[in-house]
Order: structure tokens, then sequence, then C-alpha cells
């Protein structure tokens, strides 16, 4: 919608309602770190962890099959513990605020995937890390973060390709599509990145919200459009919203992101290696690449990331903040800017305008009203 000045504004009574779901996704992500955290301590305190362990070992000597086991054992309560809330949050709360698509069906589909999938990557993940802890007990943390960071390269390259397409349909754009298809590659080229296509991705079959992004690395790199934002989103909208998403490839973003979240690891892992061999005293492990320990280890690390969000977030709002740049720059077209995310405000039920604690503490993206302004203010030669 537009005021006087012509400016566009998010609606009013949209925004009403994103707050209360907003407010209600804080509530339950606090409920979530509680009773994480809750169980894990639970598993260390009762002796639950040291039990499992001993089981495991009493009827295999392979240490190899040991930690897979004890892991698919010790994940399958958790998440079999949190599969309520995890309902609640992802499909009656969506349901609710008329959010979602997806009858049960899909939903129950999605998490059968996600849970073979987790299983696979975590279940490898896990034997890797515990190998590392058997062979270098003292700087398995300095090795554990580079095989993370290798992991994390790789899984981007491969992600577009082989792990997107297990939950959606992915199409080159039709014909109906081919101008705003010349349009997004050469705004691509213009940016210094070659793209191996434009694809549009059933969004719609979940959720009414709408997103794109820039994928891949290398000769994977592609964009995506949800179908949700090709049917409602004009080609002036879409081109600013992909614009962003280069804009993190112009800035380096990507590589500079993973350096990031490699140094913030590479603490978490630290701080974790000395938490463990405290934890063989007070909780009597056998040593750190004790199964026992492994609620420990899960603890430290979720407390860590808890910790440090704040500052992960700040950095990343500030990364937002030059890509949006970069958008407005490449296009000069801030008012199609403006009302781009004025549509994604209202169509994702997203706060616009959150309290200055919740963007701090909470938010990846600068709010929503300070980027629609700062649009508005590049339209106007205001920025």
């Amino acid at each position: 919608m537009e005021n006087n000045s012509g400016k566009q504004k998010v609606d009013p009574q949209r925004q009403q309602k994103a707050k209360e779901y907003a407010r209600l996704r804080r509530h339950l992500m606090v409920l979530d770190l509680v009773l994480g955290a809750a169980l894990l301590l639970a598993w260390l305190l009762t002796g639950w962890s040291a039990a499992l362990r001993d089981w495991v070992f009493s009827w295999t000597d392979s240490v190899w099959i040991a930690v897979g086991a004890f892991g698919g054992i010790f994940g399958g309560v958790l998440y079999l513990i949190d599969l309520p809330l995890s309902y609640y949050t992802g499909y009656v709360l969506p349901h609710r605020y008329e959010l979602s698509n997806q009858d049960l069906k899909g939903w129950i589909t999605d998490q059968l995937k996600g849970l073979l999938l987790g299983a696979a990557l975590g279940g490898l993940l896990l034997e890797v890390v515990y190998f590392l802890l058997r062979i270098a007990p003292q700087t398995w943390w300095l090795w554990t973060g580079l095989v993370l960071l290798f992991f994390s390269v790789v899984l981007a390259n491969v992600a577009p390709i082989l792990i997107f397409p297990i939950f959606y349909d992915f199409q080159p754009l039709k014909e109906e599509h081919q101008d705003l298809k010349r349009r997004l590659i050469k705004l691509a080229e213009k940016a210094g990145t070659e793209v191996k296509g434009v694809f549009k991705f059933d969004m719609s079959r979940r959720t009414k919200q709408a997103n794109a992004a820039l994928t891949g690395l290398g000769n994977t790199r592609r964009i995506i459009l949800g179908d949700t934002l090709l049917e409602e989103f004009s080609d002036d909208e879409i081109e600013t919203v992909l614009a962003h998403e280069l804009g993190h490839h112009v800035n380096n973003d990507i590589p500079l992101g993973i350096a990031v979240q490699t140094v913030l690891t590479f603490g978490g892992l630290y701080l974790a290696s000395l938490l463990l061999d405290w934890g063989i005293g007070y909780f009597g492990f056998q040593g750190v690449s004790d199964l026992a320990a492994l609620p420990l280890f899960g603890l430290v690390m979720s407390l860590y990331g808890l910790v440090t969000m704040p500052l992960s977030n700040a950095y990343s709002r500030w990364r937002e903040r030059m890509a949006d740049r970069y958008a407005l720059q490449a296009t000069e077209n801030g008012e199609a800017y403006a009302s781009a995310l004025v549509r994604l405000a209202d169509q994702n039920l997203a706060e616009a305008d959150p309290k200055a604690w919740v963007e701090f503490l909470l938010y990846s993206h600068p709010a929503l009203q300070k980027r629609i302004d700062m649009a508005h203010d590049f339209s106007t030669g205001q920025a």
C-alpha cells in the first residue's frame, strides 16, 4: 500500500499479525532452548549417558559401530521429545497465520526426509569427530574445525544439485519469463559472476511466502526463484531482490562468511575441549573420546552458539546492508526495491519494525523498515 506521499508502506493490519507471530515464535524458541538444555543436563546428571555407553559396548567391540549406535539413539530420543514442539512451530502455527499451503502428509514427508538426511550427514560428522578425539585428544578441536570448514565448502557446492532437489522441484524458467531471465543473467554478468541458469522452484506447495537466492559455488552457481515470487512480484521488483543476492557475491560474502564462522567454530570447539577435560574429573568420563561425554559437548556448543549469536548477527546485518546498497546502485531503482521489501514484509508476515533488543539479539538482517527507508532515500536522492 502507499501513503499520501506515494511511498510504499507496510500493511498495518498485516504488521499487527506479524508482531503476534514473531512474539509467539520467540517464546517457542526460548522454550525449545530451555527444553534442549534441560534434556542434555538430564543425560549427564542422571547417568543415562554413561548407561547408554555401557549398553552399546556390551554388544559390540567396534568403536565405529558404537559411535553410530550411541549417536543414533541419543539423537533419536532428543528428536522424538522435541517433535511435538516442532509440529506446533512448523505446522500448526504457520497454518493458524495462513502462511502454509502444506498438508499434514507433506509435512511428515519433509520431516522424514530431513531426518534421514540429518542422520546421514550428522552421523558422518560424528564418526569423524570421535575419530579425531581418539587419535588427537589434545588438538582434536583444531582438526575438527578444519574438517568442518572443508565440509561447509563442499556442502555449499553440492547443495543446489544434490540436497535442494530432495525437497523442491526445480524447473528452468519457461517462455513467459524469458525477458526476466535475460535481465537477471545480464545483472549477474554485470556483477562479474557466471550462473548456470535461472530456475523456478515450487515454494507454493508448502508456503505462501516468497524468496529468491543465488546458490552454489563455481559450476553449480544458479539463480533460483520461488514460484510465489514470480506470481506476486513485478519483474522490476524481482530484479532488485536478485541484485541484493548478487551483492553478496560482489562483496565476497560467501568466503568471508565461511571464514568468520570458522573462527567462531574454532572458539567453540576449543572451549568444548577445555570442558571435556574438566568433565573427566567431574563426571568420571574415561577420556575426552568417551561417548558418555557427547551431551556435554552438545551443551557447550549450544550455549556457545547462543552467546555468540548477537555477534554473528551483527556481522550479518553489516553485510546485508552492503548488499542492499549494491542492489540500489546496480539497478538504480530504489522505488522497485522499496516496493519489493514492502511486499515481502506483507506476504511473509515479517515484523518490519521490531524492538531494538530483538533486532540486536535475533536478526541476521536489518529490520525491514530500515531497509525500506534506505530504498526510499535512494530513490529521492537522499542516500
